[in-house]
């Protein structure tokens, strides 16, 4: 049968080369994602500042909360306890242990901001840094790295948001990017001097790196030790959030990625076995046995799919490392994380295509393999039977898993976690239209039908008798345009719609006008500056961070925590994006807080009383609540003092000012004069705000993008290849009508109606899966259940699957249509 199946190879390459094709695709795409998921997996980042540490000490980035099963990454640098270092110079093997001071501290030059970090003199060895010329610093001097500083040079930084001139004492050789002071000056310069960054530990000649590393962990709970490569995670301590996020995408979109090549491959295979059926029924009449039958079609399957998955290889490289760098260019992915697509990935990638050709070979040849000779001969010259009790089950299954899912979404689900409900549902959807497409694809051209007849002559009639008679047919030509219009409306109106929903319980209650920013951070006088300005009728300081609420321990927020907003302490008219529903935000200072309503319902707790948080990085404060507001289901955030959230975050910075003009009074020219005193500090519109707070959601929204993207040109190659394989087809049906009389054009023109019903058809039963997901969303992430979104995103779909499907039927069909209807044609 594998010889048989080689012949078969020759004469029958149309078929085979569109399961080529999709081989080829699905395999660069599952690689690409098995590369971003090993690379999120090791995270191989080189150390660089703390390379000559062998053991690098760092504060634990991740809380468990009282009751939890999962630890909730904490967004800010935790920090070691100053006091921790000599408690480690006492461990054995342990010849020193430094310290490393690490804040922002920004180069101001003829060109503007220059982000820069500082550092203590004394963690320079830890790079280690070298002097090439100078010495080490003093009061009021700093050692630099940056190029073209010499020796003597007056170099302003600007530290905490205020410009301060040192003396260049030193050019240190080794990592750009860091200033060196003296670590009396470091200390007043840190926003908090009791917590080093990290603590590099050197060790003594000969001693076992593990063994100290075992001995370090056993001091402190709350500390991480690294070594090794893991040195750079903790130089690093964003990536590992980022890392997180990485694997979730690689995860998530592979998964998705390997069942559409599963559905795609297995839709390719069962249109190429269902125009061969009078190849089958002679096999099964000379006497060839189910399961020759299956070998062969097994045989054909593999014999297509290794060279495929082999020319799948090359485009996967390229790929994963593209989508990682455009990854790191958005935040998404670490830029200093090393890309890494060894084995694993191309395992992945190759095992998941010849598995997907596998299982659609099986599942092909199960109906041609058992049936009767007979029947066989039978069946070859009628419409094939779509009915099947397996493949209705598992399409009631799917439809039933989408309904679930609908109701869990519309009922449940809140805010931006009603994506996670919402995203699966499409695919269930979409696979319980496609297994059930026949029923689908009629009750959609009874509707289509009269309205194309009714616009049509001759040659539309006859489209729709023939679209009618082959309805079974026709269903594998309309189910790949239902999963690109389905899949990609409901995944891009998904991401506007979020967005949408953001910005309005933003704004809902923003009374700030105007926006100071400034991302070397801006001094707290400035504050008390901006509100002195005449026509400034409030002015708030804006920051903001993540915590965890751990008493009560009822909080309504999953393990990403809670999100904190810091405002400064305000009246009823102040710029505080929120509405008070009892107590005020007057009393907003030290150890306060502000709940929202739903929040402080649920945990049964007013004006008045107590709650414990871990803020950002890691320290536990207990909080009196002053106020609570109105907020939006699913978008709260806890409001504390401005002071206290940024006392907290890794480079302590206010980077915003929140500003509310008088009625009438224009306020920007004034503020543009102080904030020209200020470096970096710049004036905006509120839009500037709603930005930065859609910021995250715009990163996931252009992931998203990227990513559903690629699956939309995944399923246009299945649209083209089934299609085309169609059309080339009924070249001996088309012989046959110009045999009869019918001229080129008429052919063309009944194609043209039929590839119109066609799109019409996948048309409705894409944007029917698509509002399926899109409308229970809607309703849980916003006011309305209508999606928000610009109508041109799907036009551009619509005329995408349109052009797809008039341009792969009447392309083959006029190259078909040259040749004389009395030339012979190959069976497909």
């Amino acid at each position: 049968m594998m010889r048989l199946a080689v012949r078969t190879l020759r004469f029958r390459k149309g078929g085979f080369i569109a399961t080529f094709v999709a081989v080829v695709f699905g395999t660069a795409i599952v690689m690409a994602c098995g590369g971003l998921m090993e690379t999120g997996i090791r995270s191989n980042v080189s150390p660089e500042r703390l390379a000559a540490a062998p053991i690098v000490v760092t504060g634990k980035q991740s809380h468990l909360r009282p009751g939890a099963e999962d630890a909730t990454a904490l967004p800010e640098r935790v920090g070691v306890p100053t006091d921790l270092a000599s408690r480690i110079r006492s461990v054995e093997g342990v010849s020193d242990a430094i310290g490393d001071l690490t804040f922002p501290a920004s180069v101001l030059g003829s060109s503007g901001l220059t982000v820069a970090e500082g550092h203590n003199w004394s963690s320079a060895t830890l790079a280690p840094y070298k002097l090439t010329s100078g010495r080490a610093p003093t009061a009021g001097q700093v050692v630099s790295t940056t190029a073209g500083t010499k020796v003597g040079d007056r170099v302003t930084y600007v530290i905490d948001g205020n410009p301060e001139t040192f003396t260049v004492s030193g050019i240190a050789q080794g990592p750009a990017g860091h200033a060196f002071f003296s670590d009396h000056e470091a200390r007043q310069l840190a926003g908090n001097p009791a917590r080093f960054a990290d603590v590099g530990v050197l060790l003594d000649p000969g001693t076992d790196v593990d063994k100290v590393k075992d001995r370090i962990k056993a001091i402190d709970g709350g500390i991480t030790v690294s070594t090794g490569i893991d040195r750079g995670l903790a130089e690093h301590p964003g990536t590992e959030a980022q890392r997180v996020a990485l694997i979730s995408i690689a995860g998530s979109f592979g998964g998705i990625a390997a069942m559409t090549m599963m559905f795609v491959v297995a839709s390719t295979l069962a249109l190429s076995a269902q125009h061969r059926e009078r190849e089958f029924a002679l096999l099964r009449g000379i006497g060839t046995t189910p399961g020759q039958v299956r070998r062969m079609i097994l045989g054909e399957s593999m014999l297509v799919s290794i060279p495929a998955v082999l020319v799948g290889v090359v485009p996967g490289v390229f790929l994963g490392r593209f989508l990682f760098e455009e990854l790191g260019s958005h935040g998404v992915a670490s830029p200093v994380v090393e890309f890494s697509q060894g084995m694993i990935p191309f395992a992945a990638g190759a095992g998941a295509a010849v598995l997907a050709a596998i299982g659609a070979a099986l599942i092909t040849a199960r109906k041609s393999a058992k049936i009767k000779p007979v029947e066989a001969l039978v069946e070859a010259s009628l419409q094939r039977k779509w009915f099947g009790w397996i493949r209705l089950l598992f399409g009631l299954l799917a439809l039933g898993g989408g309904l679930a899912l609908l109701i869990v979404t519309a009922t449940v689900m809140t805010g931006p976690l009603a994506g996670a409900t919402a995203g699966p549902s499409v695919l269930c959807w979409a696979i319980g239209v496609a297994l059930l497409g026949p029923f689908w694809t009629k009750a959609v051209l009874a509707i289509w039908r009269w309205p194309v007849q009714l616009l049509t002559r001759v040659n539309g009639r006859l489209a729709i008798r023939n679209v009618t008679a082959r309805s079974v047919a026709m269903s594998a030509a309309v189910m790949p345009v239902m999963l690109a219009v389905g899949i990609s409306t409901a995944n891009l109106y998904m991401q506007t719609t979020q967005m949408d929903a953001a910005s309005e319980a933003f704004t809902r209650d923003l009374k700030a006008d105007t926006v100071l920013v400034s991302e070397a951070g801006m001094s707290p006088a400035l504050v008390d500056q901006v509100r002195a300005v005449p026509g400034v009728a409030s002015a708030s300081a804006f920051v903001r961070s993540t915590g965890v609420i751990d008493e009560p321990r009822n909080a309504p927020f999953d393990e990403d925590g809670a999100p904190l907003l810091g405002v400064d302490a305000q009246g009823k008219d102040g710029t505080a994006p929120v509405q008070v529903t009892s107590g005020s935000l007057a009393g907003l200072t030290g150890s306060t807080v502000a709940l929202p309503d739903y929040v402080a319902g649920k945990m049964d707790r007013g004006v008045g009383s107590d709650i414990t948080m871990t803020l950002g990085d890691g320290t536990s404060v207990k909080l009196r609540v002053v106020a609570t507001f109105a907020a939006e289901r699913g978008y709260e955030s806890i409001i504390l003092p401005a002071t206290l959230v940024a006392a907290h975050t890794t480079d302590g910075l206010t980077k915003q000012i929140l500003v509310r003009s008088a009625p009438g009074a224009d306020v920007r020219p004034a503020l543009a004069k102080v904030a020209a005193t200020h470096p970096g500090v710049q004036v905006a519109d509120r839009d500037t705000l709603v930005a930065a707070n859609a910021e995250d959601l715009q990163t996931q929204a252009w992931v998203n993008y990227m990513l559903v993207g690629m699956l939309i040109a995944y399923t246009a190659v299945s649209v083209v290849n089934t299609l085309v394989s169609t059309t080339l087809r009924r070249r001996r049906e088309f012989a046959l009508q110009r045999l009869t009389g019918s001229t080129r054009m008429q052919v063309l023109r009944m194609l043209t109606t039929e590839s119109t019903l066609v799109t019409l058809a996948g048309i409705t039963l894409g944007t029917l899966v698509a509002l399926a997901c899109l409308l229970p969303f809607s309703a849980a992430v916003s006011t309305s259940a209508i999606p928000t979104g610009p109508l041109w995103i799907f036009l551009v779909i619509v005329g995408a699957a349109a052009v797809l499907t008039f341009g792969s039927t009447l392309l083959p069909a006029t190259a078909a249509l040259r040749h004389s209807p009395t030339q012979p044609t190959h069976a497909d």
